[in-house]
């Protein structure tokens, strides 16, 4: 009995020892491990564009034709930009200026692009060329077509003035403009020794834009029907399946463990979403009670001082429906990013974790990759575009997708 008593004396220590151990490692930042990780082309950099929509979509696109064996491709992002700003522009003019115009978009927009417009590889549409960059800057771009769009959509016209052949003169000024920033767009173009249009190199592909569905999860509309989101950038009113925020996790595990990447557009103003790699969502109230940081003394944290103290493993607030229905309606969860999302890790103590491409080049601790918690993307996914057959087959007949 006493020895049995003094080898348990002794566990018991040897765990108090552990846990110190492990406390302590936890204070010097996250490890990783990679639980699954699906193929994906290299890091890109929109640098000073608000274009990750565009970015984060044709790295999805990029990522499926790998899954599909189909080899590797980098696409040219301004070929696509330019059709739908075009567009943009003419859905703000139609409307007078009530549909917005700017430099951001959707997801639909890269797949609505591809089936209308095609795709060019980047070579021949690269970002910066007309500037003698290897980058896109768009300020300068922004301030001219911002103020030339809302001129024509806002002004005190009686009628628009039109060119002989029909088509409105504002039109060809705007691709006046377009063609000096971003590049004259082919008609055709040599790849691997074979010409093609735009729209017969990605029939080449073996793409079907029709494939790829968008889901979210909100309230306000009915669970398993569609809905047209409400965010500024989803001009042309694409619509999402609408799922229970557990069904719609449930998609992204299916997928990720079935070899499909997810395009992912998230929030990224919480602070939890850090410059450095990660994307967290701290549950304070826990962290206090295993002797975390104390709240008042987080309240008083400046930005920089918060910063470092997610910086390490904590404990993770799992919000509820409820509670994203609350982030979206009072604004605090907004369309800010598009990334791409590629497969799963955890840290040191077991928490879940996705990995994230983004575009903001070799960017952070994990150059270009980022880990975003679970918790982080239940709470503060706007929406998702994946290929149906990424969806658990339940939640697809739900859907009525065949």
């Amino acid at each position: 009995m006493k020895k049995q008593l003094t080898l348990a004396a002794l566990a018991l220590v040897g765990m108090g020892a552990m846990a110190q151990e492990a406390a302590k490692a936890d204070t010097t930042g996250f490890v990783f491990t990679t639980v699954k990780e699906n193929p994906i082309t290299s890091i890109k950099d929109q640098n000073r564009a608000g274009t990750c929509w565009c970015y984060s979509t044709l790295s999805f696109i990029e990522a499926e034709l790998l899954r599909m064996g189909k080899g590797e491709y980098d696409f040219s992002e301004m070929y696509i930009v330019y059709n739908t700003y075009m567009d943009r522009a003419d859905k703000a003019i139609r409307t007078h200026g009530d549909a917005s115009f700017s430099q951001g978009g959707s997801f639909y927009d890269v797949l609505y692009g591809m089936k209308t417009f095609g795709l060019i590889p980047e070579a021949e549409m690269r970002p910066g060329v007309m500037y003698g960059d290897t980058l896109s800057n768009h300020t300068e771009l922004s301030a001219v077509t911002d103020a030339y769009v809302a001129a024509i959509a806002k002004g005190n016209h009686k009628k628009l003035q039109m060119s002989p052949d029909g088509t409105p003169l504002w039109r060809k000024g705007l691709e006046g403009i377009y063609d000096a920033y971003l590049g004259v767009r082919p008609e055709k173009f040599t790849y691997n020794g074979k010409e093609y249009t735009p729209q017969s190199f990605y029939e080449t592909l073996g793409l079907n834009a029709d494939d790829y569905v968008s889901l979210t999860s909100y309230t306000h509309h009915p669970f398993y029907e569609k809905f047209v989101l409400e965010i500024q950038d989803n001009w042309r009113w694409a619509q999402s399946y609408n799922l229970p925020i557990d069904e719609l996790m449930q998609v992204f595990d299916n997928a990720i463990d079935k070899g499909y990447t997810i395009a992912w557009g998230s929030d990224v103003s919480e602070e939890g979403f850090t410059r450095n790699g990660l994307a967290v969502m701290p549950d304070l109230k826990k962290s206090q009670e295993l002797g975390g940081s104390d709240m008042a003394r987080w309240l008083k944290m400046t930005a920089a001082e918060k910063a470092e103290a997610i910086n390490r493993p904590m404990p993770q607030k799992w919000c509820t429906q409820e509670e994203r229905q609350q982030g979206y309606d009072n604004w605090e969860t907004t369309d800010d990013h598009g990334m791409l999302i590629y497969g799963k890790a955890k840290d040191q103590q077991g928490t879940e974790y996705y990995l994230v491409k983004n575009s903001w080049g070799k960017a952070g601790k994990y150059e270009g990759i980022w880990y975003a918690s679970k918790a982080f993307v239940r709470y503060k996914t706007m929406n998702i575009v994946v290929h149906k057959d990424a969806l658990p087959k339940d939640i697809k007949k739900k859907l009525n997708l065949k």
